[in-house]
């Protein structure tokens, strides 16, 4: 049975990828959360509502095509929420060009908030829909690689596919 919130009803699918399966929430049949199986910040199952594949299907199209090395720029309607900063933040992960990465301080200054880097870095913790609002291609100055919620091996593997060197260790 679906779930029923403040934010309204809640569905969501479990999905194959080659990071694991992906589990895609949806509130009132818009995408608003993906998490990785032993995602830091993932709620508990039951609040996922019941499982139901068809609000899915565009997501899962354009995920499989990311996967597949076709799609560069998701182009999903999505259900966030968050703080005003948090929306902010997550509003420029989406600018970040497939295959760069911006460090939390190139995103603090973006966002006209210089001194803010450790603020940036918690609300990129937060973000509720990895990959898709990529997160992953956030780094710490000097190029090391910080915090991912999905796990720095997956981090790693994301930035190295983006990259096209397909190599576990690639880049730093």
């Amino acid at each position: 049975m679906p779930r029923t919130t403040p934010s309204g009803t809640v569905v969501h699918t479990v999905v194959d990828s080659p990071y694991e399966p992906l589990t895609l929430v949806a509130v009132d049949g818009v995408l608003s959360r993906l998490y990785m199986t032993g995602q830091r910040h993932r709620p508990p199952e039951e609040t996922f509502g019941a499982r139901d594949p068809r609000p899915f299907g565009e997501a899962i199209r354009q995920l499989d095509a990311y996967f597949d090395g076709e799609l560069t720029e998701f182009d999903l309607p999505l259900h966030l929420e968050g703080t005003p900063f948090q929306l902010r933040v997550w509003e420029q992960l989406r600018l970040i060009p497939y295959g760069e990465t911006r460090t939390y301080g190139e995103l603090a200054e973006a966002l006209g908030s210089p001194g803010a880097s450790r603020a940036v870095g918690l609300a990129n913790g937060k973000n509720p829909v990895g990959v898709i609002v990529p997160c992953h291609r956030v780094i710490g100055s000097g190029g090391s690689l910080t915090g991912y919620g999905g796990g720095l091996d997956r981090k790693r593997r994301l930035l190295a596919f983006e990259a096209g060197t397909g190599a576990d260790d690639a880049l730093f």
